[in-house]
């Protein structure tokens, strides 16, 4: 593996140009580098939203729409070029050299491991230390979380000595797990229940991590894990803290800071979402020109996913749009995402982590505890909120697959959930065959290769199996 020994000079040229991200006012100040760097709250504070800042490049604001295509969500639209990204991933062909999110999510992990050894020497009086720790070790955790979701085993670096890192051989996902539960049990023993900005100061914002967030994650993980009591407590206690966070209607869900938000995503001064340029991009209902060459939206989602929904689920109505496309003999029609609808910059902001998540991993926790009457509340609430009636499944089987259709319907297109869920349950291989067939599918390609130039760098790496 290959991490680049990043100058801190470059780093800050960086992190200062993210003008106004992350704390609804200026970033802290200054232009610091080398022994400087972890000398005050506002150099260390420019540090970690500098982190957060790079969350918007290779990361996140892309992989979701990349996963949703290589699982059963999303499909190419006509006339998408035959040979991008788009095309590649849904045909589960992925090419290490186009999408390469190992690369890029390693630069983050070493600017982390940078930022906590410096805060922990430091001899500097910090007023805020916790809540820089507290992100530092939540955004390690979050980096692996999606690292190892997206490629199974992978480098454990937890120190930014080159010399180390560039000798690591892959680590089993399982002791990748251990390692994101340790950071996450860090990150929540550090961060406050209120959200809080770059100077520390409460906030309504919540585009940094807080004691929730740690806890969402660590619910999540411990799910994955199958310590079930453990995910349902995490669980417990990001859903009785109901002053902060509640479930709203269906249209409100993806505003900015709305009350369902556990964490999400600032973009660069609050402009408009990833989301709703790649799936919406003001595209009316009814167009007479390609939809892709004159809208630049290249994805629709599956047949498969809008058969799905139950009739009169309101999530279909609410977060899914149409397009008919009358330029053509016969006129066709495309279905399309339409959880962010807005034009107008900062009014809504891509979701990372929500509360209608939560309830759903803690209805999967108390599926395995027993406790199948708490989980059929917890299924109850999300299909209310969706104008559905309440669940009829009553034991284990069918409650899980309740549960499963739920997110399904719920999460489609946010963060890769669906395709980290089909294999977190075990069902990836038959719903892909299903879905693409054994031409393109096959069990190796539940996760992705590695870049064969990190194998140059450091020989003790192995590609990923299949590959």
């Amino acid at each position: 593996m290959k991490i680049s020994i990043i100058k801190l000079f470059a780093l800050f040229l960086l992190f200062t140009s993210c003008k106004k991200y992350l704390d609804n006012g200026q970033l802290p100040a200054g232009t610091i580098g080398g022994a400087d760097a972890y000398i005050s709250d506002n150099s260390i504070s420019a540090i970690v939203t500098g982190s957060l800042a790079a969350l918007n490049s290779d990361g996140p604001g892309g992989f979701p729409g990349l996963t949703g295509l290589y699982a059963d969500e999303l499909a190419p639209m006509p006339n998408t070029s035959a040979n991008n990204t788009i095309k590649m991933c849904y045909a589960d062909a992925i090419s290490p050299a186009t999408v390469n999110y190992w690369s890029s999510t390693y630069s983050k992990i070493y600017a982390l491991n940078l930022a906590i050894e410096g805060i922990n020497a430091t001899n500097a009086q910090l007023y805020f230390k916790n809540q820089w720790l507290g992100e530092c070790y939540f955004l390690r955790a979050f980096n692996y979380y999606y690292l190892t979701n997206l490629y199974g085993d992978v480098a454990l670096a937890l120190t930014s000595d080159f010399n180390v890192t560039n000798k690591l051989s892959r680590a089993s996902q399982n002791d990748v797990y251990q390692q994101i539960i340790s950071d996450l049990k860090m990150a929540a023993s550090l961060l406050p229940a209120t959200y809080r900005d770059g100077y520390g100061s409460a906030t309504s914002d919540r585009a940094r991590p807080n004691l929730r967030t740690a806890q969402s994650l660590l619910a999540k993980m411990y799910l994955a894990t199958g310590e079930w009591q453990h995910a349902a407590d995490m669980a417990d206690s990001v859903i009785a803290d109901n002053d902060t966070y509640k479930l709203v209607r269906l249209a409100d869900v993806f505003l900015k800071n709305s009350q369902e938000t556990i964490w999400s995503m600032a973009m660069m001064n609050d402009v408009v979402t990833t989301e709703f340029e790649n799936y919406n991009n003001s595209m009316p209902a009814t167009v007479t020109t390609d939809p892709v060459s004159t809208y630049l939206v290249q994805v629709q989602l599956t047949a498969d996913l809008l058969n799905s929904f139950e009739p009169d689920d309101e999530r279909y109505t609410n977060w899914v749009r149409a397009t008919t496309y009358t330029g053509i003999t016969p006129a066709a029609t495309y279905y399309f995402p339409n959880k962010y609808k807005s034009v107008t910059n900062g009014a809504e902001r891509s979701m990372i982590l929500r509360l209608a998540d939560i309830y759903l991993v803690r209805a999967e926790a108390r599926t395995a505890l027993k406790n199948l009457g708490g989980a059929q509340e917890d299924i109850n609430v999300i299909r209310n909120r969706a104008g559905l009636s309440n669940t009829t499944a009553s034991n284990e089987t069918d409650l899980l697959a309740a549960i499963a259709q739920e997110r399904r319907v719920e999460l489609f297109t946010e963060m890769g959930n669906r395709f980290f869920d089909l294999r977190r349950t075990g069902k990836l291989d038959a719903v892909m065959l299903a879905s693409k067939g054994n031409n393109i599918w096959a069990s190796y390609k539940q996760f992705w290769p590695i870049p064969p130039t990190e194998i140059t760098y450091n020989p003790n790496l192995t590609q990923t199996s299949g590959y």
